[in-house]
């Protein structure tokens, strides 16, 4: 038995990066998920490929910023499967310029993107995975949700994300809708491959490491199982210490403090 068996899942940005390994492990767990993305090459290609490894998937073309789009994947996901019981909200993008050099049509995207889209999937999906019976949803937030970060829109998303999360594990507990975030450090994909801020980034996390696609989707799969069923309004760092100790790691490398000495 997988430890999804049973469930219909949707994830939103599913054709490449981190959507696409959490698509790949909730199918391996026995979920028939529903790949949502404005990227078709990709997201066919991606069906293709777990198609012919046995897995029931499909790709579903999607906007998360458009409501339209999202009230015409759910109906097109109930009219396959009959019900949705999991929804991953993924999509996400970047900008990277500051405050002052940030115009406002890119500000509005980021927002629409990664907080809107958040938000839509929430209003369109929510009702259906009631109907289902109840289920869980699990938002991509980011260690950007919690420090300054020189991406000033995808910071202000982020931690909009975890305000929403939280209002929607309150509003939905009685619709036995369990509404979790999970916040990963550098995830090194095409989005983010060659940035001059990686290595430095690696150096102040304590681990020494980036986090794989594959560990971000094993916390996923977690969350969106029945084995997290006492866990709803909760956001989880998945960063390899960066948020509990990477500033204060640094700071102890620089001065030449050893922390492993004895006294």
């Amino acid at each position: 038995m997988g430890r999804m068996d049973g469930k219909v899942a949707i994830v939103t940005g599913g054709a490449r990066g981190v959507g696409a390994a959490d698509v790949q492990r909730l199918a391996e767990e026995g979920a028939a998920v529903a790949i949502a993305d404005v990227l078709e090459t990709e997201g066919r290609a991606l069906e293709a490929e777990l198609r012919q490894a046995g897995h029931e998937v499909r790709y579903f073309p999607l906007d998360v910023t458009r409501e339209e789009d999202w009230a015409a994947l759910v109906a097109a996901v109930l009219d396959w499967k009959g019900r949705i019981t999991t929804l991953v909200n993924n999509a996400g993008i970047v900008n990277r310029t500051g405050i002052t050099g940030t115009p406002l049509d890119r500000w509005n995207r980021v927002i629409g993107v990664n907080l809107t889209g958040v938000f839509l999937g929430l209003k369109h999906a929510c009702p259906a995975i009631r109907d289902a019976g109840g289920g869980a949803v699990l938002n991509m937030a980011s260690v950007a949700s919690h420090v300054g970060h020189n991406d000033p829109a995808y910071a202000a998303s982020k931690a909009g994300v975890l305000g929403l999360t939280r209002t929607a594990a309150a509003e939905y507990v009685d619709w036995n809708i369990r509404v979790n975030a999970i916040c990963p450090g550098v995830i090194v994909t095409g989005l983010n491959a060659g940035g001059a801020h990686l290595e430095p980034w690696r150096r102040a996390t304590p681990l020494g490491r980036f986090g794989t696609l594959e560990e971000v989707a094993r916390l996923v799969l977690f969350l969106c199982s029945d084995e997290a069923g006492y866990i709803t309004g909760e956001d989880i760092a998945i960063d390899g210490g960066f948020l509990a100790a990477g500033s204060a790691r640094r700071i102890s490398l620089e001065a030449g403090i050893d922390l492993t000495a004895a006294e």
